[in-house]
């Protein structure tokens, strides 16, 4: 056996293995972090989003007048996740638990006391499918990160920076990892190629070309290599079919290309036990990037509640499948017709108030932390900035003064069926009719009513209800949404110190995962629906648990 280089090694240099890294040098550990990317990438996906973290009961929770408990949270997750595997759900369903617990708990102190802030209004992602007890958030849980993704990053990226100044962090970037090393079944290290040296901005998609091999020794192998969201063929063949449908003809990218899945295969490989590969994350408000970083660049559109839903052949979705509800139910329905898109329609009142975009750079008030900037950019009358981009650049938006000429330049850009403009004035015209009064039949209308009892919502995040073909409102806008690929809710199976499994149930010496490649803990701990909020709350929670377990020995 080759002699022993570090306490540690971790494979890839995301918000995973990153936190895991700054669990190991707080206890004096040694640690040689591999990356196929350059150093540019250093944070992974976590620099790309948009860092909201769910907390529960939390004091900005408080201030809103929202009324949550660790009871309710669980009930929440569980009724979200359906866990319904005895196996393989075994350890997903104790992390359940656990990251519920840390989340009510001692998670925000965690965070606070490495410098990392909120901002006042804490949004209602995943509102759910309807039922108390059925998936979805009763509350609204989704923490914004003052700083956006590169906060969380950077608050953990600075203190392992400063070890490696002391000598306790070694960076090999473009080192791919093609082997866990095992010798007497225990983990010992890694081997793989030298990849041919970049200084590609961060993001960009970089060569494989191979120029020398590597092995690196440890007591103990840390894998946080993020899921599979770039590798569609990867995603195609693990697609559950009978539970969603087809998978989509077309797929556009949410996360960068080297969010590959490669080691998830190869850990199987090495005897780690892998679960739950039929269990995603994919979004179905996808939108093509007009300036985009890496290929396929998608960024997905996080909305307010009020845009009608329409089909590819310009049918409303039916209850519960609003913006903002229930991604699972949503994509269900949306392929059931036989195609992979569907569309929005709303108005200008509705962008300005109602349209997010996921991710760091689409939110450059937020992520720069300017108050004056910020202020500016959510006050003022129109829609943001990024967002207004997209509706002049993209090529998935069509904005015109009247239906008609809506409808022709939907008809433009479909990729199935033509739109018949009288259906959709029928269409509109019967949910407009349930505008003039404050209550209605309209489940969407009355999901808008709700919303706007919350403070929060009503103050920022919901237009007033209004008819979409209303002048004073206009222009008409339609967004053609595609499937945006993402998450991987399962993956390797581990237990509550991030110590992978092997199929036996035992569990694999020397081995742990961390992150999106453990299913962001425990193979699987969202089960089949994520209440969003909770996957970079699960690198965290994850690496932690990992780091911790390596440094006490």
């Amino acid at each position: 056996m080759s002699e022993q280089q570090a306490d540690a090694v971790v494979v890839g240099s995301g918000l995973a293995g990153l936190v895991a890294t700054y669990e190991l040098t707080r206890a004096g550990r040694k640690v040689v972090v591999v990356d196929q990317e350059n150093r540019n990438n250093l944070g992974g996906q976590a620099f790309w989003s948009l860092g909201g973290l769910f907390l529960v009961d939390s004091p900005e929770q408080r201030r809103l007048g929202i009324k949550d408990s660790a009871e309710l949270a669980l009930q929440d997750w569980m009724g979200s996740a359906g866990f319904d595997r005895d196996d393989e759900d075994f350890w997903p369903r104790q992390w359940a638990r656990a990251y519920v617990d840390f989340a009510a708990t001692i998670k925000r102190q965690y965070l606070h006391d490495l410098g990392l802030r909120f901002t006042p209004v804490v949004g209602w992602a995943e509102r759910g499918g309807g039922f108390a007890d059925g998936h979805g958030n009763s509350v609204p849980r989704f923490h914004l990160t003052w700083g956006t993704g590169p906060e969380v990053a950077r608050i953990f990226v600075e203190p392992v920076l400063e070890a490696e100044k002391q000598g306790l962090v070694e960076f090999r970037f473009r080192h791919r990892v093609d082997e866990i090393v095992v010798d007497d079944g225990a983990a010992t290290g890694v081997r793989g190629a030298v990849l041919a040296d970049t200084d590609l901005a961060r993001g960009v998609a970089s060569s494989r070309d191979v120029v020398g091999d590597f092995e690196i020794r440890a007591g103990a192998v840390v894998v946080t290599t993020g899921g599979i969201g770039h590798n569609h063929e990867m995603i195609r063949r693990n697609w559950p079919t009978e539970r969603l449908g087809p998978a989509p003809e077309t797929m556009i990218s949410g996360v960068p290309a080297y969010v590959d899945g490669r080691m998830l295969g190869i850990a199987e490989d090495a005897g780690a036990s892998l679960v739950n590969r039929d269990r995603m994350w994919h979004y179905t408000e996808g939108i093509h990037n007009w300036d985009p970083i890496w290929p396929d660049h998608a960024i997905r559109i996080i909305p307010g509640p009020s845009s009608l839903w329409l089909d590819a052949d310009g049918n409303r979705l039916a209850p519960p499948n609003f913006p903002g509800f229930d991604t699972n139910s949503t994509m269900k329905a949306i392929l059931s017709t036989g195609h992979d898109y569907s569309w929005f329609m709303l108005t200008q009142s509705i962008i300005e108030k109602e349209f997010a975009l996921s991710g760091s750079e689409q939110n450059p008030d937020i992520t720069s932390k300017d108050l004056k900037f910020a202020a500016k950019s959510r006050l003022a009358k129109g829609a943001p900035g990024p967002v207004d981009a997209f509706a002049r650049h993209g090529v998935d938006f069509v904005v015109r003064d009247n239906l008609p000429e809506l409808v022709a330049g939907m008809n433009e850009i479909a990729r199935g069926p033509k739109l018949d403009l009288q259906h959709l004035e029928r269409v509109i015209s019967a949910r407009d009719g349930q505008i003039d009064n404050k209550y209605s039949k309209d489940a969407q209308i009355m999901a808008i009513t709700n919303a706007r009892q919350y403070l929060g919502d009503k103050v920022v995040r919901v237009a007033k209800p209004h008819r979409l073909l209303d002048p004073a409102h206009g222009p008409l806008i339609a967004v053609r949404l595609n499937v945006l690929t993402r998450k991987t809710l399962g993956g390797l199976e581990t237990n509550l110190d991030s110590q992978v499994m092997r199929p036996d149930g035992t569990a694999f010496d020397g081995l742990f995962a961390a992150g999106e490649v453990a299913g962001f803990g425990g193979g699987g701990v969202h089960g089949y629906n994520a209440l969003e909020g909770t996957f970079l709350g699960g690198c965290i929670f994850s690496g932690r648990a990992a780091g911790r377990t390596i440094a006490r020995g």
